[in-house]
C-alpha cells in the first residue's frame, strides 16, 4: 500500500513510518520543518511540508495514497497557526485558555478528517486515526466498544470520533486506535515525561489522594504495530486499543519518579492538585483503566516491548 502519515516526524508518527516501511509499504509523510522533511526523504519517504491545518495538502496527499494514518495533533500552542493562537490567547477569559486550546485543536482535527474522508470515500480508502483513552468514561475498565464520553477529561475528542465514524457510512474504511496517556520508550513516556519535569523542578514527586487512580500504558513500537494492523486488516468503524498495561496506579508512577530522581514522594488532596500539576491536574486525577482484550484477540496483536516501569528506570539511569 501507499500510505500517507501525518505527524510523520513525531514520537509516535516516526515509529509508525518505520513500522510501515519495514512491512514493505510505500510511505509519504506530513512534517512541519525542512529538517524533518530531509530526514524523511533520506529514508525514502516523500515529504509533504505543512501542518494538519493545511487541508489542501491533506487532500492532495490522500489522493495519492491508498490509506492514511493520522497521528498529528496540537501538543503545544506554538504548533497552531497564528490566527488560531490569537483566538486561544485573546478569545475570552485567561482562565479558559486551556479549554480554548483543546477546542481549537479538535476543530482542526475535524477539518482534517473531513478532508481525508472526502478524498478516500471516492476510492474506498483506509483511514486510521489516533485517539486518547482519556476520552473514555473514567472509573471503570473501558472496552473497545465504548464510545468516547464527552464528560471525560479528554471528552472534547468525542466530536472528532463521531466525525470519523460518519465517513464509514460513505464507504471509508475508517478505524480508531486509542492510545494511553503514556506511550513510552526509554527516552520519552508521554505525559509521564512532563511529570518528570515537574517533579525535578519542584523536588518532590506527588500523587493525589490515595493515588489508586489508574493510567494505562504502551510501548511506542507496540503502538506502531497496532496502527499497521488497523491499516492492513481493520474493520470499518472499529475502535482498537493499543494498550499493553491496563491500569498502573498513579501512586506507583509517582514512587518510581521519586526513586529515580532521589526526591521525596507525597500525597496531596484533590483540591491542591492544580497547584502542583497545573493544567495536567485533571489528567493526573483521572482513573482511566482500559482493556485491550478484544483488540489482542481480533487482531492477533500482542505487546512485546518493555513495560513503562522498565523504560522509566532506564531513563532515570541515563539522565541521572
Amino acid at each position: 500500500m501507499r500510505v500517507f502519515v501525518t505527524g510523520a516526524s513525531g514520537f509516535i508518527g516516526s515509529a509508525v513510518v518505520k513500522e510501515l516501511l519495514t512491512a514493505g509499504h510505500e510511505v509519504t509523510g506530513l512534517v512541519r520543518s525542512g529538517e524533518a522533511a530531509a530526514s524523511l526523504e533520506a529514508k525514502g519517504v516523500q515529504a509533504y511540508r505543512g501542518t494538519f491545518e493545511d487541508t489542501s495538502i491533506l487532500r492532495r496527499a490522500a489522493a495519492d495514497a491508498d490509506g492514511v494514518v493520522h497521528t498529528a495533533f496540537y501538543h503545544a500552542l506554538s504548533q497552531a497557526s497564528l490566527d488560531i493562537r490569537l483566538r486561544i490567547l485573546f478569545g475570552g477569559s485567561p482562565a479558559k485558555i486551556v479549554n480554548r486550546f483543546i477546542n481549537e485543536a479538535v476543530d482542526a482535527e475535524c477539518r482534517a478528517i473531513q478532508a481525508f474522508g472526502g478524498v478516500l470515500s471516492s476510492k474506498k480508502g483506509s483511514l486510521v486515526i489516533a485517539f486518547p483513552t482519556m476520552a473514555l468514561k473514567p472509573g471503570r475498565v473501558a472496552e473497545e466498544g465504548d464510545a468516547a464520553d464527552p464528560a471525560s477529561v479528554g471528552g472534547a475528542r468525542a466530536k472528532s470520533e463521531r466525525a470519523l465514524l460518519e465517513w464509514v457510512k460513505a464507504g471509508v474504511n475508517a478505524s480508531i486506535v486509542r492510545l494511553p496517556p503514556s506511550v513510552h520508550d526509554e527516552n520519552k513516556q508521554g505525559l509521564v515525561t512532563q511529570l518528570i519535569e515537574i517533579a525535578r523542578k519542584k523536588r518532590v514527586s506527588v500523587y493525589v489522594s490515595d493515588g489508586e487512580n489508574r493510567w494505562p500504558a504502551v510501548h511506542k513500537l507496540d503502538a506502531a504495530r497496532m496502527f499497521r494492523f488497523a491499516l492492513e486488516a481493520g474493520k470499518p468503524g472499529t475502535r482498537y486499543h493499543a494498550v499493553a498495561e491496563e491500569g498502573i496506579p498513579f501512586r506507583e508512577i509517582a514512587e518510581a519518579l521519586g526513586r529515580g530522581l532521589n526526591i521525596p514522594v507525597m500525597s496531596v488532596p484533590t483540591q491542591q492538585a492544580a497547584r502542583y500539576f497545573g493544567w495536567l491536574a485533571p489528567f493526573v486525577t483521572a482513573d482511566n483503566p482500559v482493556s485491550s482484550g478484544i483488540t489482542q484477540e481480533d487482531m492477533q496483536w500482542e505487546p512485546e516491548h518493555p513495560c513503562l516501569m522498565l523504560d522509566l528506570a532506564t531513563k532515570m539511569q541515563l539522565s541521572g
